[in-house]
């Protein structure tokens, strides 16, 4: 769902929408992005690819490899920062793309991670309308039919992995539209592409194998994500072994309360049912703190979603990504187990950002 990558963004000179007026924050630039209301309902395929008006958007994998068992995560980014777009130059920076990989590596006890930076353009970098085509330079993600093709080339590791869709696409909120705080502005385009099959390759340390598992895919696009006076959030999303898949949510305030909450669940049957804030809760279980950062993250959590009730407990507890050299922020970003009363049932993802300092969007 959400990416904390997205604190990049703090350095460009966006508008800011407030109520129905635009505020820039630059004298040079009064970009109308739209709202996310304005999309529903999705329709596909042309939702699967790039919505370039919008200011932000990603593409966000995270999954599970089996036998041996490791985490694996890698995000798209495109950003809309309103700048130059109407200067000619090919070099005009109209939308930037980052690309954030990782690695959870319970044999190193911490995250192998890379990064990606580049301005759309040249053939170099991009992310295309249409099926989902991102990519700056040999790291990619590409959509063929019901599969996506992801690969990322990173100093110590590196996959190519095929993502094969064995459920229907889910659609999050109300038709495809989010909520994300109390203004009916703060909202994202939404929806989720859980129990994807994994196969592939993965070379860690010079050694190259075959491999298979379960993933993740979300993808949102948005315009005005964090409410006023939010610092953060916390997100999960688990594939549970019967079948079934819950994505949660809560956006916080600086005292750790909830700003708004949302969800979904499908059971193994393929009922869904959307969660409302009153309907999610996220209790802290364990509480970790980064040796080399100090940042304090509650890395094991109960959820409640309606009458579902799951603990999350991290696969190892030092998943945390620093990316302060090239994004300006610090998140724990964890592969997770799943357990329901008391059983393992699951295998999921959990993102937890704005512990060390307020995102700023």
């Amino acid at each position: 769902m959400l990416a904390a990558g997205l604190a990049s963004l703090a350095g460009l000179p966006f508008a800011r929408r407030v109520g129905a007026a635009l505020t820039p924050s630059d004298a040079r630039t009064a970009i109308a992005y739209p709202d996310a209301r304005t999309g529903a309902p999705l329709a596909f395929p042309a939702d699967f690819g790039a919505h370039p008006q919008y200011r932000v958007e990603w593409w966000y994998v995270t999954g599970w490899i089996d036998r041996p068992t490791y985490g694996f995560q890698v995000t798209f980014f495109r950003v809309r920062p309103g700048i130059a777009e109407d200067n000619p130059s090919r070099f005009a920076p109209r939308q930037l793309l980052f690309a954030h990989a990782a690695l959870a590596d319970p044999a190193l006890g911490r995250l192998r991670v890379a990064e990606r930076a580049a301005r759309e353009g040249f053939g170099l970098a991009g992310a295309n309308e249409g099926p989902t085509h991102a990519w700056i330079g040999s790291w990619s993600l590409v959509q063929e039919g019901a599969e996506y093709l992801t690969a990322v080339r990173a100093p110590d590791f590196s996959f190519d992995f095929a993502l094969a869709r064995t459920q229907p696409v889910l659609v999050e909120g109300d038709g495809g539209v989010s909520r994300k705080g109390p203004d009916p502005d703060e909202t994202s385009g939404y929806y989720s592409e859980p129990q994807l099959a994994v196969h592939g390759t993965l070379a860690v340390g010079g050694r190259s194998r075959n491999v298979e598992g379960a993933a993740w895919l979300d993808h949102e696009w948005s315009s005005d994500y964090l409410a006023r006076g939010a610092v953060g959030w916390d997100w999960t999303g688990v594939n549970f072994e019967d079948g079934g898949a819950l994505m949660a949510f809560r956006i916080r305030d600086a005292a750790g309360a909830p700003v708004w909450a949302g969800g979904t669940l499908r059971d193994a049957s393929g009922r869904r049912t959307t969660f409302g804030p009153a309907d999610i809760a996220f209790t802290p279980l364990h509480r970790w703190t980064s040796p080399r950062t100090r940042v304090e993250y509650p890395i094991a959590m109960h959820i409640r979603a309606g009458g579902l009730e799951a603990t999350l407990e991290p696969l190892f507890d030092d998943q945390e990504l620093d990316a302060r050299a090239s994004v300006g922020t610090v998140y724990w970003e964890g592969a997770v187990r799943a357990r329901l009363a008391g059983r393992d049932a699951g295998r999921g993802y959990l993102e937890l950002t704005g512990y060390g300092a307020p995102l700023r969007l």
